[in-house]
């Protein structure tokens, strides 16, 4: 298998919905993060033989939303182009798509990313209403216009607004997180701390211009500003504003809220990956090498974003590391308590047991070594991109600690998980 390596990532800020990215769509944050990244790494478009794309509210116009990014970023037109929906996780799925292909020979290299757009979600009519549209398209005469209202009710001409639920359950996500709370006995000051930490750290590397460095600049679409940072993070926050809040799912006694949750975000991720010798022999500097992945998945009744306590035990035995060797650690944040029970129960002695089938837990993550630069809980979730962001904040952390080996992992709706480890190239 051949190796492939990071050679550079970014992204656009990461903005709450309905705020200066309202009137983007999906294809244009796309666009405009794949042109940063060509602008920012310097490489000839012609050395990208496939594009990668997440993206999962999807725009109908724009379904194979690669594609579009693709041609209007202005990559060569015989570009192949591929998007992938996967959850919080669908950006990852590009980028261990990509690291497959270029293992097997079939491509030299590849631009992977991931784009949502919240403020701009499809809003359908009802599914009755819908069909007498279809119909109508058979009309020919005046009289077969008079009987489109025929059997029609009045609540069939009301919207369908999505909803962030799973389909097969029926619950949110948050209120799926918030039973992995009572189940694994994560109480709520250690959730709202939790948040209050990613919030703190994003705001400290966002005045160390660490943050700064993985974003590209996008114009508001509401006025000519420059946007440059994230618009969420609250570092000016406290606990006792957190522990206020009340409960936004399990109502009234459920410990998750607001403010350790993750909002509904607007951004776009992009990266290049290349095979190892190919960007040496084009002169540029990758920053990581990808080891291994994987992911897992199971029932969503139960335990919904525990994934990463499944898919982090997979991937540190096929590299045959342990936690220890692991001097970077990014998760996404999708609750704090959905990270904290995936702490617990990689500490657990039972999970271990009864679910990894193992005789010991996998062992304690130090604090110090996860999300040092914030998370999703106070940078933002744009459910397409997030995996990008996390495998380029890995990549640069790597090259700014001097640290060895990089931990990946994320949980995704529908019981769904991933893990990754990255190598540090020097």
């Amino acid at each position: 298998m051949k190796r492939t390596v990071f050679v550079e990532g970014g992204r656009t800020p990461f903005l709450r919905s309905q705020t200066d990215f309202t009137h983007y769509s999906a294809f244009d944050l796309g666009r405009l993060a794949v042109e940063g990244l060509i602008t920012k790494s310097g490489l000839d478009p012609a050395w990208i033989d496939h594009v990668w794309f997440g993206n999962v509210i999807q725009d109908i116009h724009t379904t194979n939303i690669a594609r579009e990014i693709t041609l209007a970023a202005g990559l060569p037109p015989d570009t192949p182009a591929t998007t992938i929906s996967m959850a919080c996780i669908s950006s990852s799925m590009a980028a261990t798509s990509a690291v497959q292909a270029i293992g097997c020979g079939d491509i030299s290299g590849a631009l992977v990313g991931g784009v949502e757009v919240m403020s701009d979600i499809p809003i359908r009519f009802r599914k009755r209403f819908r069909q007498k549209l279809l119909q109508s398209q058979k009309y020919r005469s005046a009289v077969d216009y008079l009987s489109f209202f025929r059997g029609l009710k009045p609540s069939d001409l009301l919207p369908e607004i999505p909803s962030i639920t799973e389909f097969s359950t029926g619950e949110t996500m948050g209120f799926s997180c918030d039973k992995m709370c009572a189940k694994y006995s994560i109480p709520r000051d250690e959730q709202d701390r939790f948040a209050l930490r990613s919030h703190q750290l994003a705001a400290n590397a966002t005045q160390s211009g660490h943050l700064a460095a993985e974003i590209f600049p996008v114009c508001s679409s509401l006025s000519s500003q420059l946007i440059r940072s994230d618009n969420g993070i609250r570092g000016e926050s406290s606990f006792e504003k957190l522990s206020s809040l009340k409960p936004a799912f399990a109502k009234p006694y459920g410990t998750v809220t607001a403010g350790n949750s993750s909002y509904l975000t607007d951004g776009a991720s992009a990266a290049l990956l290349m095979e190892e010798t190919t960007a040496r022999a084009l002169d540029l500097r990758p920053k990581a090498r990808f080891l291994a992945h994987t992911y897992v998945a199971q029932s969503p009744e139960e335990d919904l974003l525990i994934g990463p306590a499944k898919a982090i035990p997979i991937v540190l035995e096929q590299t045959g590391l342990s936690l220890e060797d692991i001097g970077v650690i990014e998760l996404h944040e999708a609750f704090a308590g959905q990270v904290l029970t995936v702490l617990h129960a990689l500490e657990s002695e039972v999970f271990a047991q009864e679910v990894l089938g193992r005789e010991k837990p996998i062992g304690r993550i130090p604090m110090e070594k996860i999300n040092t630069l914030g998370g999703s809980l106070s940078i933002g979730h744009p459910f397409g991109a997030t995996g990008v962001r996390l495998i380029t904040t890995a990549a640069n952390r790597l090259q700014r600690e001097n640290a060895r080996y990089a931990l990946i992992a994320a949980c995704a709706a529908g019981g769904q998980g991933h893990a990754m480890i990255l190598e540090r190239v020097d």
